[in-house]
């Protein structure tokens, strides 16, 4: 079967744990890419689930206050400048 050479550009410390892991694995990194890109055509897709990370708890919290407030505007105090704000919260301190 004819080869043909195709270049890639990887993090350095990524193809270094990655060649360390498919050397364990009895393969170099050549043969793990052919890997992936016959799954890939076998499945017609990415040959694994891509999702986002679901956020921390403090995250989420976040997105849910953010959430709460664009809901329900009318419950939180609103300021006519970041200065204004900025100026309630060194009083306050």
């Amino acid at each position: 079967m004819a080869k043909t050479s195709t270049n890639i550009s990887l993090d350095p410390e990524l193809k270094r744990s990655s060649q360390e892991l498919f050397a364990d694995l009895g393969i170099d990194l050549s043969t793990a890419i052919t890997l992936f890109l016959k799954q890939s055509l076998r499945v017609q897709g990415l040959p694994f689930v891509v999702t986002r990370e679901n956020p921390n708890a403090e995250t989420a919290a976040a997105l849910n206050e953010y959430a709460e407030m664009k809901a329900h505007p009318e419950k939180y105090k609103r300021y006519a400048s970041f200065k204004d704000a900025m100026n309630e919260v060194l009083t306050d301190a």
